[in-house]
Formats: C-alpha cells, sequence, structure tokens
C-alpha cells in the first residue's frame, strides 16, 4: 500500500513512547533534507517505560522493520514506509511511526 517515505527525522515511538531511530540511513536518497531508512537498518530505541523483570519484559531496546517498500529502493535496499510494520526487543512490540515528511510517497 503506497505511504509517505519514513527518514532520519520522522518521529517513530516503541509501544510505551520510547523514541526511536534507525543506526543506519541511505546518504544517496534524501527527503525533507535528511537520509531515508531502509529495511536493513536496526532501530535503537530510548526512554521506553516498560519496567525491566519480574514486572514485565522491557524495556525496548532495539526494533528491525520487516515490512517495506515493494517497489522503491535505495542502494539495493527497500525504504521503510509509514505503514511498515517492526517488532521490538525484547518485548515484541510494534514500532509506530507518527509524524513523517508528506511530499514523498512510495509503495
Amino acid at each position: 500500500m503506497p505511504g509517505p517515505l519514513l527518514h532520519f527525522g520522522a518521529t517513530v515511538l516503541c509501544a510505551h513512547a520510547g523514541q526511536a531511530m534507525p543506526s543506519v540511513t541511505s546518504p544517496r536518497v534524501m527527503v525533507s533534507g535528511q537520509p531515508v531508512a531502509t529495511l536493513t537498518s536496526p532501530y535503537m530505541v530510548a526512554g521506553c517505560t516498560l519496567p525491566p523483570p519480574p514486572a514485565a519484559n522491557g524495556p525496548c531496546v532495539t526494533a528491525q522493520f520487516v515490512t517495506s517498500a515493494l517497489r522503491v529502493v535505495t542502494l539495493g535496499q527497500p525504504v521503510l514506509l509509514m505503514d511498515s510494520q517492526a517488532i521490538c526487543a525484547p518485548t515484541g512490540t510494534p514500532l509506530l511511526p507518527t509524524v513523517v515528511q508528506p511530499r514523498v510517497i512510495g509503495s
């Protein structure tokens, strides 16, 4: 499904309001003056509020996207879209892209 591309400055949160940022971006494609994120880039999560064991299995530390654009790539890697799905470790909860650039749409 078409959607806006994720970039380095996008606001992406874990399910517990932790801020997630890509650890690697593609410098070849820029949107809103910032590089786009690709499927292979792990995300680092900071500020997750889920308590550690034994109260829960948190906090979220990293995340990996498992879906991406099907037809848009940079340097051979699929770019991430606003509706791409990710899984946080160790909690297994999703990442939630909330604010992205609105101008470039991919599918």
